[in-house]
């Protein structure tokens, strides 16, 4: 064996073995005695530990009720001051009561799991090896550090060494010396399930264990294996805008993730959970997502949408419509103004329309009042002088401009204007009135007015609502963001050039911006990797190419259909892909019957029915609802909930199933490049099986030899 490494003490079996080393193992004496003896040794002082910090949630409690209660029957007799410092002592009790609540919790996750691996490091000059045991929080007793946070400088050693010379950032600097030990364990209800040696890497045999298990309702935490290339994007805290290219599976959106819970941690002292939001395609990828910061001791972050966004900041202005389905659009006039507006073409056009805008918008006059004048040639100045505003800002400033020069020269004290009286004298000399008329003037000296429609009085196509909000930026200004502190967005290749020149204005934070332009969802966005480069020029760019979602055949599979160079497999098999190819479509529904049912008696937790269209979905689960406990997810659905779920490509981008169904896969179904990109989409959602029926000629899109396909019975 070239690797030293032993499972509880023995070798590693094969998966057929599992049952009889599992008999074996119990008969004998446990292994790595010591480990088991410190396991004991910590739960105890967790144990303790938390008893303490029940008392004191309780003690919290019962000081507040009864603080309360002392203030409501003496409300008449407590005097101003008292009662003002009852009221300070209640905050003060109530603020060390969550505080309370918040080290209770972080225990009782602690006593489950407490740690989940151990590092030797002898520094330089040392002659032993400081221990240090590495869980999802630090635990300290007695002023003992005992186990350290998995985003600790020391823990990283775990993520980026082998045994052998190793090191590590600390606050003082580079700390260099040997790594002379490295042990993972698996710890679930306080009791050790297992224990990994090895004196080189250790991770691909627990990361095997880990994507063996079946998927879950929410994402969870992957800090247990974490693999280096993912460690170095999680720690990464000196780029201002990180963008992460992943292929399907790789695991991007967990690595932004766990990079939010370290920048927490790291920056505690200026960034907080209400500091940070996320960008998510839909209310149900948002769920699925929601549990992996308070599974690691952070408060979970707000989590919103480009439509979201777009309610806020239109409230009052204009309404529009939400965006139509692609797929189940007949429209091609429609279909060409979303694609003029989803290149960085249409950005460049509209900076330059808005950059000539801002030197002829404005047409000042000599503005008078009783003996004063503010001559037209000052303004214009002015005016030129506040370029890097927007335009009713600017007229702003210069009114407040002129009754400063009124009040200075206003020896005699004469009645001024106000302030407000001079700005909209200032106003009238726009050749322009609102954002709406300057949006419509850009289509017009553009020479093509067609490109603007509007659905309804006041209301906007969707394709409008983000270059609007651009004009308005120019125009009037946009509410930016005085909280936000760092930016996610996911699923980047879902969102157009002007999408993100919106976004730059809204939020001039630190971002991590995520997704993979090899699943794109929307035919009718032209823009592609290289655009988003372009719009973020100084951005830190990483590629994420190995897939942990899908087995190795998956994966395989997968690439006959859309042929990633880049894509890597991780070497987890398991069954191969099955074609099922059907005389006709009642054939082909009970062939699906059959696989629900055969799931519904396995030992997997979920199944997913992708078809091409939400519309398509929906005629599914009417039909199999009647026999099935099935789910729906579709644009209105707000969670994701385990068994079997029908749902569209569009909402199963960034979700996962032990199994998955692909129905339809035909050749009328799936037949374009545009295609083949939908139907790569649905295959990488499988983690363990997955399988497509068709009634009718095969999609043609499946490259290579297909001799596996089975008939219908």
């Amino acid at each position: 064996m070239n690797k030293a490494q032993q499972i509880s003490g023995r070798t590693q079996t094969a998966p057929a073995q599992i049952n009889e080393k599992t008999k074996r193992d119990a008969e004998a004496p446990p292994a790595f005695p010591d480990e088991i003896a410190h396991l004991a040794d910590i739960s105890a002082k967790i144990e303790d530990a938390l008893q303490q910090a029940i008392d004191s949630v309780e003690g919290y409690d019962k000081e507040y009720r009864d603080s309360k209660r002392y203030m409501v029957q003496h409300k008449g007799e407590i005097d101003p001051h008292e009662m003002f410092q009852n009221e300070l002592a209640l905050r003060q009790i109530d603020h060390q009561g969550v505080i309370a609540v918040e080290t209770r919790d972080k225990l009782a996750k602690l006593k489950e799991s407490p740690y989940f691996a151990r590092i030797d490091f002898r520094e330089e000059a040392k002659k032993e090896p400081a221990i240090f045991y590495v869980g999802r929080f630090a635990f300290s007793h007695d002023s003992e550090l005992l186990i350290s946070d998995w985003r600790s400088p020391v823990a990283s050693m775990f993520y980026d060494c082998e045994v052998g010379p190793a090191g590590y950032d600390a606050p003082i600097g580079r700390i260099n010396g040997d790594l002379t030990r490295k042990r993972q364990f698996k710890i679930k209800n306080g009791e050790m399930e297992y224990t990994l040696e090895s004196s080189v890497n250790i991770q691909d045999d627990i990361l095997q264990r880990e994507l063996s298990h079946t998927s879950e309702e929410k994402m969870k935490s992957i800090i247990t294996t974490i693999q280096k290339e993912q460690n170095q994007i999680i720690r990464n805290e000196k780029a201002g805008t990180l963008i992460i290219q992943g292929v399907a599976g790789s695991g991007k959106t967990s690595i932004a993730l766990h990079r939010i819970a370290y920048l927490l941690y790291r920056f505690k002292d200026r960034l907080a959970a209400k500091n940070v939001t996320i960008l998510s395609p839909n209310k149900v990828f948002g769920d699925y997502i929601s549990s992996v910061l308070p599974e690691l001791g952070e408060e979970p972050i707000y989590g919103m949408s480009f439509a979201d966004i777009a309610e806020v900041q239109l409230e009052g202005i204009i309404d529009f419509e939400p965006d139509k389905d692609p797929l189940e659009t007949n429209d091609s006039k429609w279909a060409k103004r979303v694609r003029l507006k989803s290149t960085l073409d249409f950005v460049e056009l509209v900076d330059k329309y808005l950059e000539e805008m801002s030197n002829s918008i404005f047409e000042p006059r000599d503005y008078t009042f009783g003996r004063f004048t503010a001559k037209c040639e000052w303004t214009k100045q002015r005016f030129d002088a506040y370029s890097k505003h927007p335009v009713k800002r600017r007229l702003q400033m210069i009114a407040d401009d002129i009754f400063d020069r009124f009040e200075t020269e206003n020896y005699r004290e004469d009645t001024l204007p106000r302030v407000k009286v001079i700005f909209k004298s200032l106003t009238s000399m726009l050749k322009v009135k609102n954002t709406l008329e300057l949006y419509k003037d850009f289509y017009k000296q553009m020479n093509m007015p067609d490109m603007f429609v509007m659905p309804a009085k006041k209301t906007l196509e969707w394709a409008d609502v983000f270059p609007f909000m651009y004009f308005q930026a120019a125009f009037e200004g946009l509410q930016e963001s005085q909280v936000i502190r760092h930016l996610v967005i996911d699923e980047m290749q879902d969102y157009t050039p002007i999408q993100y020149a919106v976004m730059n204005i809204l939020f001039k934070c630190q971002k991590t911006i995520l997704g993979d332009f090899g699943q794109f969802i929307n035919p009718n966005h032209l823009h592609n990797f290289e655009d988003l480069r372009a719009l973020y020029g100084g951005a830190e760019v990483v590629e994420l190419n190995k897939s942990y979602r899908s087995t190795y055949e998956i994966i395989t599979f997968a690439k006959r259909i859309r042929n990633v160079a880049a894509l890597e497999a991780v070497e987890r098999h398991g069954d191969e892909p099955a074609l099922i190819q059907c005389r006709n479509k009642e054939e082909e529904l009970a062939r699906i019957k059959e696989m629900i049912e055969a799931f519904e008696e396995g030992d997997k937790v979920t199944l997913g029915i992708i078809v091409k269209t939400n519309s398509e979905a929906k005629a599914l689960y009417d039909r199999l609802s009647q026999d099935y406990e099935v789910q729906l997810i579709s644009l209105e659905s707000s969670a994701f909930i385990n068994g079997i779920s029908i749902t569209s490509i569009q909402m199963s981008k960034g979700l996962e199933f032990d199994e998955v169904i692909i129905p339809a896969a035909n050749s009328k179904t799936y037949t374009s490049d545009y295609d083949r990109s939908l139907l790569y989409i649905a295959c990488t959602r499988a983690m363990h099986r997955l399988a497509l029926t068709c009634s009718g000629e095969l999609t043609r899109l499946i490259d290579g030899d297909t001799e596996e396909v089975r008939r219908g019975a």
